[in-house]
């Protein structure tokens, strides 16, 4: 896709709002606020961020992992926020361009289900440079891994050498949320931050710096 094109795919998505005037459940199933699309689309960048969705704080601040998700992200690629916010070394695509809002617990919903069918493809297909995906958690991981995908987040993680060193291009790592919810399930795993993170960094060192 010609960089025009790209710019006009860009002003498409900052203007969507499906998921409050045309939502699939009807219209008590609205977006309960105005739609704020976060996405980073790019014609160089070779690795894609593929996320759940904006969180509150990236929603007051239309920046993609503007928070301590991205922070604990950030260390995992040992990559600082002038580099991570550089387009051309890293699209970030969530599931869901808007923050979904809040259960009745207070967590964050799911990614809205209007969203992905209308955009993900077009997304994917303007970015053919893209070398890697990371897909965190359990909805990038359905959509970008499809039967690859394990019984759960867990075993999915557990299985990276597998799915990474497969023949798939591009090629896709598969990581636990980097929520600080998540601190728990990172102790009791202790292969993610000694095998897996290791590799990591050595590809976004060799396709990103």
């Amino acid at each position: 896709m010609a960089a025009d094109s790209l710019e006009a795919l860009r002003h498409e998505i900052a203007a969507c709002r499906i998921c409050r005037d045309t939502p699939l459940r009807g219209i008590e199933h609205r977006l309960p606020h105005e739609p704020r699309p976060v996405a980073v689309i790019s014609t160089k960048a070779r690795v894609l961020i593929a996320g759940q969705a904006p969180g509150l704080k990236v929603h007051e601040s239309g920046l993609p992992f503007n928070d301590a998700s991205g922070d604990r992200l950030r260390e995992w690629l040992q990559v600082d926020r002038e580099a991570f916010y550089d387009r051309d070394r890293f699209a970030i695509v969530p599931m869901g361009f808007c923050f979904p809002g809040y259960d009745i617990r207070g967590s964050d919903l799911p990614p809205r289900r209007e969203c992905a069918p209308q955009w993900r493809q077009r997304v994917i297909a303007a970015m053919p440079q893209i070398e890697l995906v990371l897909a965190i958690g359990q909805y990038a991981q359905a959509w970008h891994m499809g039967a690859e995908r394990r019984d759960n987040m867990t075993e999915t993680v557990r299985a990276w050498r597998a799915i990474l060193f497969s023949n798939r291009s591009p090629a896709i790592l598969p990581l636990p949320h980097p929520s600080w919810r998540n601190t728990g399930w990172i102790k009791r795993n202790p292969w993610f931050e000694q095998e897996l993170l290791t590799t990591l960094r050595e590809r976004i060192k060799m396709l990103v710096n």
